[in-house]
């Protein structure tokens, strides 16, 4: 029975290997600036652990096939060295290659966490809330009005909190449940949460950043093809959760001027 299963566990590991080696649930094709480096940074993250993965099940294999079938009246055995030197070489080993993702890594997230994004990039505001994206974008103005938490009221449609009647600021401000930007010119998003965890993910940006209650978050990125993209919440937020989904929609810069103007129109 022992054999069976080393057996067993070393068919299932090979087995998860093949989909991976096949490119079977590759992601979709990039549209950003920065997706190549992300996508190689994945290349390299899952060559390191899928190597560790299918080594330490053939090891784990092994074992129990050489050591299943002994008796008690046989020898023994013990590593050299004992557990301390296990447990030190694992953690080395694991260390060293925490390390080396980390290293590679450094330049794919810079690009979007560590670098500020340009003084011409687009701001966005975006405001997640059970079970809805919410999208604000400045006016002609280029300034957002003030944000009064206590004037925010589904009802009224009035999802961030922005008094138009008073605030010069916010007069111009366009609210909407769908994004759109132009293509080939960075946006910063300037990202908030209504009332719990959620997170923006869009599959063709290489972009996923979570919403963090109590926190304002910012992420930029450029997108360089035009079409119309799924954001989804990736983090359990609820009941709703599974249909929590806005779309983004990447356009010529005329049409999205002419977008924009249609967005103020109905506000």
């Amino acid at each position: 029975m022992a054999k069976l299963f080393a057996v067993t566990i070393l068919l299932i590991a090979i087995g998860s290997a093949i989909p991976i080696l096949r490119h079977t649930w590759d992601a979709p094709p990039d549209i950003s600036t920065h997706g190549t480096l992300i996508d190689e940074q994945m290349s390299d993250t899952m060559v390191e652990a899928g190597i560790s993965f299918l080594v330490s099940q053939i090891l784990l294999a092994f074992f129990i096939w050489k050591f299943s079938s002994s008796r008690p009246s046989d020898k023994i055995k013990t590593f050299p060295g004992g557990a301390k030197t296990i447990v030190w070489a694992a953690f080395l080993l694991v260390g060293t290659e925490v390390l080396a993702l980390g290293v590679f890594g450094v330049k794919a997230w810079a690009n979007v966490y560590l670098t500020p994004p340009s003084a011409n990039a687009l701001p966005i505001q975006v405001q997640a809330e059970q079970f809805a994206f919410y999208f604000r974008y400045p006016g002609p103005d280029g300034t957002f009005g003030p944000v009064h938490p206590e004037m925010i009221n589904g009802a009224t449609e009035n999802f961030f909190g922005i008094d138009q009647t008073n605030d010069a600021d916010s007069k111009d401000d366009i609210v909407t449940a769908e994004m759109a930007i132009p293509v080939n010119r960075e946006i910063h998003l300037l990202m908030h949460a209504k009332d719990v965890g959620h997170s923006f993910f869009v599959p063709e940006l290489r972009v996923q950043q979570d919403f963090v209650p109590g926190l304002d978050l910012s992420v930029h990125f450029t997108a360089t093809r035009i079409g119309r993209y799924e954001i989804v919440c990736t983090q359990l937020c609820g009941l709703g959760h599974y249909n929590m989904k806005a779309y983004l929609s990447v356009l010529s810069a005329q049409n999205y001027d002419d977008w924009l103007k249609k967005q103020a129109a109905l506000q």
